[in-house]
This record gives structure tokens, C-alpha cells and sequence, in this order.
């Protein structure tokens, strides 16, 4: 391959200091993950966002999470046309052959991705509609939410589809049958937060209520 060049420098001098520092000393605990294979408790879907450190925010460990990542961490329906599906492949493997016991959908705030369906849906970004737009047909999975943001004030609405977003994952991993399956026989549980990227707030989904609520320890 002509194109492809040899790594970047700074990334060669971080990788030789880890390799030197925490790899070293956790040996034996990588070429345990390596003989015996992950056994993630949990899969986390969240955003590409390069401000959003999923194992940080949940103090994980090696080997502990399942993450996939894309674009406004969005879920499609179930639609097995033969066709190739990054995201619900992800979400195949982590139900079906890790068994994971949690399901987590991870938005935040100032999500680009987001921001461009909203703009796409109210005509300000008449490039995410062309059909040669991956961005503009992928958050089309979110196009029928901005329906039930129209009526707030635009200061509002960006946040309110970040949170609609996670929802619509949530209720599109129902399509699943296997998911369905999993969760109708207490196998599987599936969880919605956001986080606040400035605050490093987390926010969950309290079906009772109907809302996300902040994540506090004495509730």
C-alpha cells in the first residue's frame, strides 16, 4: 500500500512509554486478557467524539468494556438485508457470543454529529443531504426525533437531541430479537446516559420518570 505512512513520531515515543511503564508492570494481567480471551461485563455504544474517554469516565479496566463507537452513537433499526452493518454487527457479537451482561448508550453535550442533523433538518446544511453524504444518511437515523424538539426554544434544542439520540438507540436495540430476547429473560439489561463534557456530569435514564436524572450516589 504506497499511500500508508510510517507512524507519526509523538505516537512512537507515547507507545515506547507505555510499553516501558504501565505495560510492564501489568505484564502478566495483558497475557492473561491474551490466553483467556475478553469477557467484557459490558458493551458501551458511544460517540467518535475525541473529548469523550468512555473507560475514563467509568474508571474501567482492561478488558471490562465492549465499546463501539460512531457518529452521534446512534443504533439503527434491525435490518438484516445482506447488507454491511458496522454498528449492529458490534451489537451481534457483544448479545450473542460475549453475553455481555449491560448494554450502555453513551451521548454528550456539543455532539457535532447532532448538531448537523439538526442543522440538516431545518435546512442549514444542505450538504448532509446530498445521498453522497455518509454523515447526512447515517444521522438520518435520527431525522424523525427532531419532531419532538421542534416546540422547545433553540437554545434547548441541540441538548434535547442529544438526549433523543440516546433514546432512539435505546429503542432501536429493541428491534433486535436477540437483544429483545436477552432483556425479556433478565439477561441483559440496557442503560441510557449522557455526559456534560465541560462539567463531566453524567445524566441517566429514569424510565419512571420519563427524563434523564443526574447520577447520584445517595439515590
Amino acid at each position: 500500500m504506497q499511500h500508508a505512512r510510517p507512524l507519526p513520531t509523538y505516537l512512537v515515543q507515547r507507545y515506547l512509554g507505555w510499553k516501558a511503564t504501565t505495560y510492564k508492570e501489568n505484564r502478566a494481567w495483558y497475557r492473561r486478557l491474551a490466553s483467556e480471551g475478553q469477557r467484557p461485563r459490558a458493551m458501551v455504544i458511544a460517540c467518535c467524539d475525541s473529548r469523550v474517554q468512555v473507560t475514563s469516565i467509568f474508571g474501567a479496566d482492561q478488558g471490562e468494556f465492549f465499546v463501539h463507537r460512531n457518529i452521534a452513537n446512534l443504533v439503527p433499526p434491525y435490518e438484516p438485508d445482506g447488507q454491511q452493518h458496522g454498528t449492529s454487527a458490534a451489537v451481534e457479537y457483544a448479545v450473542t457470543a460475549l453475553k455481555v451482561a449491560h448494554l450502555i448508550v453513551l451521548g454528550h453535550s456539543q455532539c457535532g454529529g447532532v448538531k448537523g442533523c439538526l442543522d440538516m433538518c431545518q435546512g442549514r446544511a444542505p450538504e448532509l443531504e446530498e445521498t453522497s453524504s455518509f454523515v447526512g444518511r447515517w444521522m438520518d437515523i435520527l431525522r424523525p426525533g427532531v419532531e419532538t424538539i421542534d416546540s422547545l426554544p433553540e437554545d434547548q434544542q441541540t441538548e434535547a437531541l442529544e438526549k433523543e439520540a440516546v433514546l432512539t438507540s435505546l429503542r432501536n436495540l429493541m428491534t433486535f430479537p436477540f437483544v429483545a430476547k436477552a432483556v425479556e429473560e433478565d439477561e441483559l439489561t440496557l442503560h441510557g446516559t449522557w455526559t456534560t463534557i465541560g462539567e463531566g456530569g453524567l445524566e441517566a435514564y429514569d424510565p419512571a420518570r420519563g427524563q434523564f436524572r443526574p447520577v447520584n450516589p445517595t439515590e
